[in-house]
């Protein structure tokens, strides 16, 4: 037969399934699983956000305590968990990725009960400590382990996911708000604390089914069972192989070998990285590490916790009076943010980090400047004016919606890939840090900051940061879609010069080193 008759002969047995589009790859549902139970530790740090936002109005009343004393007492947590933060990352390069989301989970479920049983000002503190360690390990060691054991193609959606938790237990914490609020006041603000302890045991139970990261396994020297799991979660073998190889040439593993466990000498058990990081990083390395603790900073020096915290505040300024209007009106802003983090997590890997990040901080600009302006109208006016009111109320949805859409995922997603394996759960642990203290710092002032510039003052200066956060991003955060962890590096460290951008242009590299000067070259 020739090779004409070949081809009509093919061509006669084609179906109309034949003509169809090529079929949209599905997302890997052993990684979506896992995903899933990782993140699940970041509902206990959203749950005691939105807990305190109301709580604190009860603990105020109940206790007989100042302005002060509920700044420090909803802000410090943001500090304790520093101390969780700083030992994550060695811990989690310890004994595992997943033992250390088991640790975190036991920890808050203790600081939990303490909280809920809390008979005075400072036992409460003394529950919020231990609570706080607890958040610090779950704020690090979740996004780590979603970016490592997450296939390329999807993993801005599921390294998206802490967010989405963070934002779902803020949504359960205004709820259990406005649910226990009908209680007595000595046991009312003590169930809305207490009941934190159930997410952390189901958490606990549920990180048994997971498997451990593949990364970890090979530092460890594991190949075998990282094989298995690379196998599970890529999508197709020859995705899995890939992921294998780069991964074992980034902990020093020759490629061809192929035992199932081996000697590894070049182990990161925390020695050196933290000299590679910040006293003689490479080029690329300290333009990673600037965009990382940068993207970590503007995300809450913005304000988005002051909104968050102290909503029912901000509502009761704006003309809002009665505490279950106030707590009804926090629901909505819990509402808003799950919805539109929940958006969010469809359009990372679609349209891209960079877009939705300055597009996600436009729209913050906007908003908080317009809230600013109604706030500082109601302050100067002597009558309510509703409409002032309504704008005020729209612009907190609003804020919350555009951090949600892009500035909340996108900072966890960007800050936990980026840096290379060696480096990464340290890298992590810094960038959490940094994230913690700022919003400690802000959630510790907001009102002291409000009385000494007015409601409408403290929103201008969070307006300013959040532009200066715009061009931050804009002049020095690359792309990173679609790139695998192991090729992240090279993204990185084209940013000083125009002679860089063009020797980026002649690897392959034109895009990155355009987005980062910000130059006019064509690719």
């Amino acid at each position: 037969m020739t090779q004409g008759k070949i081809v009509e002969a093919a061509e006669a047995h084609k179906t109309l399934e034949d003509f169809d589009p090529p079929k949209k790859r599905k997302r890997n549902k052993y990684a979506f699983a896992c995903a899933v139970l990782a993140s699940m530790t970041s509902i206990l740090l959203g749950y005691d956000i939105g807990v305190m936002s109301g709580a604190a109005l009860y603990i105020k009343r109940d206790l007989k305590v100042s302005d002060v004393q509920i700044e420090i007492l909803l802000g410090i947590i943001n500090l304790y968990s520093l101390i969780g933060s700083c030992l994550a990352g060695r811990t989690s390069d310890w004994i595992g990725r997943r033992y250390t989301i088991v640790f975190a989970g036991a920890i808050f479920f203790v600081g939990a009960l303490l909280m809920g049983f809390s008979p005075n000002y400072s036992f409460l503190m003394f529950g919020r400590f231990v609570a706080g360690i607890g958040i610090g390990y779950a704020l690090m060691i979740a996004p780590v382990y979603t970016a490592e054991v997450s296939p390329a193609s999807s993993r801005g959606f599921l390294t998206s996911f802490p967010e989405v938790f963070i934002n779902g237990g803020i949504l359960l914490g205004y709820i259990s708000n406005y649910g226990f609020s009908k209680l007595t006041l000595k046991v009312g603000w003590r169930m809305m604390l207490g009941v934190g302890a159930i997410p952390s045991v189901v958490l606990t139970v549920g990180v048994l089914a997971m498997p451990e990261s593949p990364r970890w396994l090979v530092m460890r020297g594991r190949l075998g069972e990282a094989r298995k799991v690379l196998n599970k979660t890529s999508d197709s073998r020859e995705e899995a192989q890939l992921r294998l190889a780069e991964i074992k040439q980034a902990a020093g593993i020759p490629e061809s070998c192929n035992d199932d466990v081996v000697q590894v000498t070049k182990r990161s058990t925390g020695e050196g990285v933290w000299k590679e990081l910040f006293l003689y990083p490479t080029p690329p390395i300290r333009h990673i590490v600037i965009a990382a603790l940068g993207i970590h900073f503007f995300q809450q020096a913005s304000g988005v916790d002051a909104v968050v915290l102290y909503s029912p505040r901000i509502f009761e300024k704006a003309g809002i009076k009665d505490d279950t209007h106030k707590l009804l009106a926090t629901v909505a802003v819990g509402f808003v943010k799950t919805v539109f983090i929940l958006a969010a997590t469809f359009t990372l890997d679609r349209v891209g980090r960079r877009p939705l990040l300055l597009s996600s901080v436009g729209g913050m600009v906007l908003s908080l400047l317009t809230l600013a302006i109604s706030l500082t109208i109601i302050g100067h006016s002597e009558r309510k004016l509703m409409w002032a009111v309504a704008l005020s109320i729209a612009m907190v949805l609003a804020y919350v919606a555009t951090f949600s859409i892009g500035a909340g995922p996108i900072t966890w997603v960007y800050s936990s890939e980026i840096f290379p394996l060696r480096l990464r759960a340290q890298g992590a642990a810094a960038g959490v840090v940094v994230n913690r203290t700022t919003s400690g710092v802000v959630s510790m002032t907001f009102l002291s900051l409000s009385e000494a510039i007015t409601i409408g003052g403290a929103f201008f200066l969070y307006c300013g940061i959040a532009t200066l956060g715009w061009i931050f991003f804009y002049t020095l955060l690359p792309e990173t879609r679609g790139k695998t962890l192991e090729d992240m590096e090279g993204s990185f460290g084209t940013f000083r010069s125009k002679s860089n951008a063009t020797k980026g242009v002649e690897n392959g590299n034109g895009q990155v080193a355009q987005v980062q000067l910000g130059t006019n070259v064509q690719t």
